[in-house]
């Protein structure tokens, strides 16, 4: 069996501030290194007793890169940061308060779910995101010899996963898993049938503590 755990970065500062996230780089707040902490925690426990090595790869924005180092502090693993599993791109609304984007944010249609970018300049579109994500995704299911931990954003974590079901581009227009800051995302291979198993969406049991 292969494992793969798809982290979702705990609270950061952008959040909040009540500001657009994307690509504007914010860091983790008290408690969002907290619950780094929890989630390392977390993954020594289920790691105890594992002799499969383990790799972590991390969007290179702060919020994300800081969990991965809380992480391998606790687990001794190596980190490699991706800018290919940054969020999606917001463009110009990125660092602005939300209310600024969605006085001026157009959903996508029907009929160009992939395609559409809105009337904010710079910002990506669903294709680009599923594209980039899915080339650092398929990058790593070629490291066999590993199990690997994923750092990366909330909106990414979709096409994080739909990569690794290999689901192609052109049919993730609709597809959307949630996720929670901290939460933990577990994907497992099949040596035998070579199935790709969600085990657990967004777990966040680990979270659940009365320490502040």
């Amino acid at each position: 069996m292969q494992d793969i755990y798809v982290v979702s970065h705990p609270h950061a500062e952008h959040t909040a501030r009540d500001l657009v996230g994307g690509w504007h780089d914010s860091r983790l707040t008290s408690r969002g290194r907290r619950d780094a902490r929890l989630v390392a925690e977390e993954f020594e426990r289920r790691r105890r007793g594992n002799a499969r090595a383990i790799r972590i790869t991390t969007s290179d924005l702060a919020r994300c890169a800081e969990t991965a180092e809380i992480i391998a502090s606790r687990l001794d693993a190596p980190v490699a940061r991706d800018p290919r599993l940054r969020e999606i791109s917001f463009g110009d609304a990125e660092g602005r308060p939300n209310d600024w984007l969605a006085q001026r944010r157009v959903p996508a249609p029907d009929h160009d779910r992939l395609e559409h970018r809105g009337p904010i300049p710079g910002a990506e579109t669903r294709r680009e995101l599923a594209t980039r994500v899915g080339a650092s995704v398929r990058e790593l299911m070629a490291d066999v010899d590993h199990d690997h931990i994923v750092v990366t954003h909330g909106y990414a974590l979709t096409f994080v996963i739909t990569a690794w079901m290999q689901i192609p581009v052109d049919a993730v227009g609709f597809a959307s898993f949630a996720t929670k800051p901290g939460a933990i995302t577990h994907l497992q291979l099949d040596d035998y049938w070579r199935n790709r198993t969600l085990l657990s969406l967004a777990d966040t049991s680990h979270l659940h503590t009365d320490q502040f």
